[in-house]
């Protein structure tokens, strides 16, 4: 974990020492929102938990902290696993604990907002997908679409499958060829990789049969992006499916061996969640941070500065929701904040998801 107390010291300090004020209360915002921020700065600080790299996370903190100068970000970074242990045992143990938990794990993520989470009305939803809101408790604020990578340099562009039945005839028509050369999320190790296994479940009806020929000459499992990644570029692998679009798309920049497609009959989209915790002690700063993450400028440095797609339909953006909605239409498919999220958190449904999705790859 790295925790970062008011990251990039040097910058925070520059600005919270500054003659800036702070923001004028946004236009559209209720009358009396200066309140809202006056009290954040007399709490000083918000607490965020993430699994959100602090490398990518900075510049969206440092303009949050130069709109806010006098409200800090306690940033801490964790894995996935790290994140709900730690925030669940604090929470049960009456901790200090973190004001926002901000995940790209949606199922978990959700369940804690349902269980620890406090409702607040952002002024900002109205902006938001319906499907991107839970009873004004949990957020979506990025909308990552996710991808199939390939090795360009291995891989004839007339050969690059671009829906799921086009994988899955490719790997399976060419056992040997594929043999240990197609990588996906090992979903046992990996709660984002479960996670985007029970939403093809749920997308794809045929989704069993489908990973029975996509794993033909069997997969290889991995509990990281940036493996995958990596292993597709030197050729050791082909293919990666269910890769997270935006990192895929950041590393693409920079490396010319990695292809990215995003598949034609359906694609998932992930909305990174965050909730405001009922235990926050700096409520106010909390929901300060939610609005900015939620606004437009906030949007904006998302999908300019961290690449990470804004899930605003007003962002100016290719990478955001109305361009992709533009390009890929009705193919794409946001992953709800509802209770069917919970369904594979169950422990008996999920092992029984586990042991089916076993025994399709071959063991």
């Amino acid at each position: 974990m790295r925790s970062v107390r008011g990251l990039i010291a040097g910058i925070a300090a520059t600005v919270i020492s500054s003659s800036f004020a702070f923001a004028q209360v946004p236009q559209g915002y209720p009358a009396d929102y200066q309140k809202l921020i006056d009290a954040a700065k007399k709490e000083g600080k918000v607490v965020i938990y993430s699994t959100t790299d602090a490398k990518v996370a900075a510049p969206i903190i440092k303009d949050f902290q130069s709109m806010f100068p006098g409200v800090t970000v306690e940033f801490n970074d964790m894995n996935s696993t790290e994140l709900y242990n730690r925030y669940v045992s604090e929470q049960a143990a009456g901790a200090a604990s973190g004001d926002v938990v901000w995940s790209s794990i949606v199922d978990a993520t959700f369940q804690l907002g349902k269980d620890y989470g406090v409702a607040y009305k952002s002024p900002e939803v109205e902006h938001l997908p319906k499907a991107a809101v839970w009873k004004d408790t949990v957020w979506g604020m990025t909308y990552e679409p996710v991808a199939l990578i390939y090795n360009k340099r291995l891989l004839k562009p007339e050969e690059v499958p671009h829906t799921h039945a086009a994988l899955a005839q490719l790997v399976s028509g060419q056992a040997d060829r594929f043999r240990n050369k197609v990588t996906t999320y090992d979903i046992e190790a990996s709660g984002f990789g479960f996670m985007l296994a029970a939403q093809d479940v749920q997308a794809n009806p045929g989704y069993f049969d489908y990973l029975k020929s996509v794993a033909k000459g069997g997969l290889v499992l991995q509990s990281t992006t940036g493996t995958m990644m990596e292993r597709v570029s030197s050729g050791e692998n082909l293919l990666g499916f269910n890769i997270l679009g935006s990192y895929a798309e950041t590393r693409a920049k920079t490396d010319p061996s990695i292809g990215v497609v995003y598949t034609s009959d359906y694609t998932l989209v992930l909305p990174r969640v965050m909730f405001v915790s009922k235990s926050s002690p700096h409520r106010h700063a909390a929901e300060l941070w939610v609005d900015y993450l939620l606004s437009r400028r906030g949007q904006t440095v998302v999908g300019k500065e961290a690449d990470l797609p804004p899930i605003r339909d007003d962002i100016e953006l290719n990478t955001g929701r109305a361009a992709l909605a533009k390009q890929f239409g009705d193919a794409l498919k946001l992953i709800p904040l509802n209770e069917s999220l919970l369904t594979y958190l169950d422990q008996d449904k999920r092992l029984e998801f586990v042991a089916k999705w076993k025994a399709a790859i071959g063991g």
